[in-house]
């Protein structure tokens, strides 16, 4: 199997007498796009915060390339290559399609005055869209008149631009009509394909098992199921997410996530079904 690419380990945060991960763990391999699903407070908006370095976690590290690294701000993780498209997309409605592509990463012609070289932004934007098989109706029209798909695309576009690493997608496709979602997923899979592993954060099942290579699921701040989308289903998902599916706690030493073929037994051999985290306390994770 492949080194991972980005990975936590045991990365704990509280917030009060609210315990937000308890020793979550979380792997990307290159080239993937991972799923990351649980139910609403099992901690997946705090897992996705602290490894875009917008939080800080209490314990546990945060791993790129195998080698531990200190995030202290999103600035960090973009050093490291990591990009995040949030859920609000952080766009300028009444700035232009490139404007936005280079919000804070701006070319200048004289910089020292503040003059910005928009021909050469505009340029760099047009081949970029095209890049992506984005369609845009005018790269010059403000984003606030673009449909909620073609904004998505933007936000997307620009990540692309900048990440070598990782891309976080917070809820890609919410509040978008059935082909605006066909198109955002195939910019996904398009990133993909540019080597760019994508960690896709939703509550639309169907839609992650179409687009993901593996199901990473939270439920009460740890991981507790890894599944290959391949070999899942919705029900499976879902009673993960809940605690409603019993399955059997993976022992030390079990194959690591993304094999495609569940855990392994210690000589190796492999055994049909997802892999499962073991809870630090010994139970096996499922709710009263």
């Amino acid at each position: 199997m492949a080194e991972p690419l980005l990975e936590a380990r045991g990365v704990s945060k509280r917030y009060g007498n609210v315990l937000a991960l308890d020793g979550a763990d979380f792997t990307v391999l290159p080239g993937e796009v991972v799923a990351l699903i649980g139910d609403n407070g099992a901690g997946k908006s705090t897992l996705v915060k602290t490894l875009s370095g917008a939080i800080r976690p209490d314990s546990g590290e945060i791993l790129i390339g195998g080698k531990p690294v200190r995030m202290a701000s999103p600035l960090d993780a973009r050093v490291h290559g990591i990009e995040t498209v949030y859920q609000d997309l952080a766009l300028a409605p009444d700035l232009d399609a490139a404007a936005n592509l280079h919000l804070g990463r701006e070319l200048y012609r004289l910089k020292f005055l503040h003059v910005l070289n928009r021909s050469a932004m505009r340029q760099r934007a047009v081949t970029a869209f095209a890049d992506l098989g984005v369609k845009l109706p005018d790269v010059a029209a403000p984003v606030g008149t673009l449909s909620g798909g073609q904004r998505q695309s933007v936000a997307v576009a620009r990540a692309v631009l900048y990440a070598s690493k990782v891309i976080f997608m917070d809820e890609p496709t919410a509040a978008l009509g059935v082909v605006q979602r066909e198109r955002v997923l195939d910019t996904i899979r398009r990133v993909r394909d540019r080597g760019i592993a994508v960690v896709l954060i939703s509550h639309n099942m169907p839609e992650v098992l179409a687009v993901a290579d593996r199901v990473e699921v939270l439920r009460m701040g740890r991981r507790v199921a890894v599944y290959t989308a391949s070999q899942s289903s919705v029900e499976e998902l879902v009673g993960a997410m809940t605690g409603a599916l019993e399955v059997a706690a993976a022992r030390p030493g079990s194959a690591a996530p993304g094999n495609g073929n569940g855990p392994a037994d210690e000589d190796g051999a492999s055994r049909a079904g997802p892999k499962i985290d073991k809870p630090a306390d010994g139970s096996d994770g499922s709710q009263a």
